[in-house]
C-alpha cells in the first residue's frame, strides 16, 4: 500500500481493539493506522513524504547521477578542485601585502582590548607576471602562475571559530547539518563517469571531515567518497575495499544481483515492508558503483603510471612537499577521469605563535604542488573548464598578544581561484591598511558559493531540494554572484 494514501484507521475487530481480524497476521503499518487513533500513521506519512521527495523542477536533475546535467545557463567550468587549507591562512603574510602594518610593527593593536600589538609581516612581497599581482616570497613557484590567479581580498564569514567556520566553508551553514558544497555540485551536474564517484575528498580531517563531505538530506548517492584520512600521512592516501580476492568478478556480479533482487522485492511492496524507496534505490546504485569502481579506481590511485617529469612538476619525493603533491596529482587524475568535485586538504594553518617558521613550512608544502597542478591542468587543456579554488576557514588578525603570531579574523581574508572562466591576473576587493576587515567589495562565503555554482552553469537560487516542508539551497536565502571576477 502506498504510505501516502488517505486511509482511515481500521475499525475494531473481534480479536480486540485496533487489531486485524482473528487469523490474520498484523504488520507495523496496520498497527500505526489503527493504534492511538492513527496519530502514528499521520507522522509516518509525513516522514515518508520527505524521504521520497523528488527534486524540484526548474532544471534540477533527476535521481540518477548518470543522467546528463540540465544547466540553467552556459557553463564555463565542468568540475572543481578545491585546495582546502584547514585553519586560517594569514592573508597579510601570503597574498595581501600591508606596508603600513609592517611600519607600525610593535604598536598597540586597534580595537581588540589591552595587551595586543601589531605584528608586521616578516616576509617580503613583490609583484609578479604581466598583471603585477602581489605575492609573498613564500611562493617562488606559485608566483610563476600569477597571471592565471584571481585574488579575492575581501572575503568574510560569520564566526571566527574553527568548527563553525570550517562547516560554513563547506556547507554554507555554521549551525545546521547541511549538504556539502561538493554534494550540491554533484546533485546539480550528475556524474561524468559512471565508474567513479563524482565527489572525492582526499585526506579530510578526522575530526571535522564526515559532516563536511556528507550529503545530509540529499540522497546518499551524492555524498563524498573519502580517500585517506587526516590521521595518516597524505602520501598514504588510498581507497579501502575497492578490490578483494575472495570471489571472481562473475561471482561478485551474481552476489550483487541477488542483493538487488531482494532490495527490489522490498521496494515493490513485499508484505509488511516499510516504505523508503529512495533509500533502497540509493543502496542499489551505490552497490553498482562500487562494483564498477573495481575496473578503474586502482589504476587512478597508481601514481607510478605518471612520468618522472610530471611527478617532479608536483614535487613528489621532495621532503616536506611529497604528501600534498600526491594529493594534487590524484586530484588532476580524478578530474581528468570525470569527477565533478575533488577536495584536497592541507592542515596546520593556525599560527597563534611561531608565525614565521610555521608559515614557511605550510607554504613550502603548498607552493610547488599547487603551481604544478595549475601548470599540468593547463598543459592538458583542462584548466579552461576546471575551476581551482584555494582558501581556508578565515584569515588572521593584524595584532596579537604574541610577538610572533596572529589570531582568528573572519572580517577580511583572501581566497584565490584559477581557470574555469574566472579572470586571471586580477584582484577583487580590499581590506584596510592593517588587513583587519574588508572595506571594498566585500564577498561573503554565500557569494563565493553562488559564484562557484554560476561557473558550473547552475543558478544558486534555482538549485534546490525540498526537505522538511521547504526548498533548501546551498546559499539558503543569501548570496550574489560576484560577476566582476568572471571572464
Amino acid at each position: 500500500m502506498n504510505p501516502t494514501d488517505n486511509h482511515r484507521p481500521s475499525a475494531p475487530s473481534p480479536s480486540g481493539p485496533g487489531l486485524p481480524p482473528t487469523g490474520r497476521a498484523t504488520s507495523r503499518r496496520h498497527l500505526l493506522r489503527s493504534a492511538a487513533a492513527g496519530f502514528g500513521w499521520l507522522a509516518f506519512r509525513g516522514l515518508a513524504a520527505d524521504a521520497g521527495a523528488a527534486p524540484t523542477p526548474a532544471g534540477t536533475p533527476g535521481e540518477s547521477t548518470g543522467r546528463p546535467a540540465i544547466r540553467h545557463h552556459r557553463a564555463t567550468a565542468r568540475r572543481v578542485i578545491f585546495l582546502c587549507m584547514q585553519g586560517g591562512p594569514s592573508h597579510q603574510d601570503t597574498f595581501d601585502p600591508k606596508p603600513r602594518l609592517r611600519r607600525d610593527h610593535g604598536k598597540s593593536g586597534p580595537g581588540r582590548g589591552r595587551g595586543t600589538q601589531l605584528v608586521g609581516s616578516p616576509f617580503a612581497f613583490r609583484q609578479h607576471g604581466q598583471s603585477g599581482l602581489w605575492m609573498s616570497e613564500l611562493f617562488p613557484h606559485l608566483s610563476g602562475q600569477a597571471d592565471r590567479l584571481c585574488m579575492v581580498h575581501s572575503m568574510r564569514t560569520d564566526i571566527p571559530n574553527h568548527p563553525q567556520a570550517f562547516t560554513q566553508l563547506h556547507t554554507g551553514s555554521a549551525r545546521f547539518v547541511r549538504p556539502s558544497l561538493g554534494s550540491w555540485v554533484l546533485y546539480g551536474l550528475g556524474s561524468a563517469n559512471e565508474n567513479l564517484p563524482g565527489f572525492i575528498s582526499i585526506s579530510p580531517p578526522a575530526r571535522l571531515g564526515a559532516a563536511n563531505y556528507g550529503s545530509a538530506f540529499l540522497p546518499a548517492l551524492y555524498q563524498g567518497t573519502r580517500i585517506g584520512s587526516g590521521r595518516e600521512g597524505s602520501s598514504e592516501a588510498g581507497m579501502s575495499h575497492v578490490t578483494q580476492g575472495q570471489f571472481t568478478t562473475g561471482q561478485q556480479r551474481r552476489q550483487l544481483d541477488l542483493v538487488h533482487a531482494m532490495n527490489r522485492e522490498r521496494l515493490d511492496g513485499a508484505p509488511g515492508a516499510e516504505p523508503g524507496g529512495g533509500a533502497i534505490e540509493a543502496a542499489i546504485q551505490a552497490g553498482e558503483l562500487a562494483f564498477r569502481m573495481q575496473s578503474e579506481v586502482p589504476d587512478l590511485l597508481d601514481l607510478g603510471r605518471e612520468s618522472a617529469a610530471t611527478r617532479a612538476l608536483y614535487g613528489i619525493g621532495e621532503t616536506g612537499v611529497d604528501g600534498f603533491a600526491r594529493q594534487c596529482l590524484l586530484a588532476r587524475r580524478f578530474a581528468e577521469a570525470g569527477a565533478r568535485f575533488i577536495e584536497v586538504n592541507l592542515g596546520g594553518w593556525d599560527q597563534h605563535q611561531n608565525l614565521e617558521a610555521a608559515l614557511r613550512k605550510n607554504a613550502r608544502a603548498l607552493d610547488r604542488p599547487a603551481a604544478g597542478l595549475i601548470a599540468d591542468l593547463d598543459a592538458r587543456g583542462l584548466l579552461d573548464d576546471t575551476l581551482v579554488l584555494w582558501g581556508g576557514e578565515f584569515g588572521r588578525t593584524p595584532d596579537s598578544r604574541q610577538q610572533d603570531g596572529r589570531d582568528h579574523n573572519h572580517r577580511g581574508f583572501t581566497v584565490w581561484m584559477a581557470g574555469g572562466g574566472v579572470r586571471g591576473g586580477m584582484t577583487h576587493g580590499r581590506t584596510d591598511e592593517y588587513g583587519a576587515q574588508a572595506i571594498e567589495d566585500p564577498v561573503h562565503i554565500h557569494d563565493l558559493h553562488a559564484t562557484l555554482l554560476h561557473t558550473l552553469g547552475l543558478d544558486h537560487e534555482r538549485l534546490t531540494f525540498r526537505y522538511g516542508g521547504r526548498d533548501h539551497r546551498l546559499t539558503d536565502v543569501h548570496g550574489s554572484v560576484v560577476r566582476a571576477v568572471l571572464g
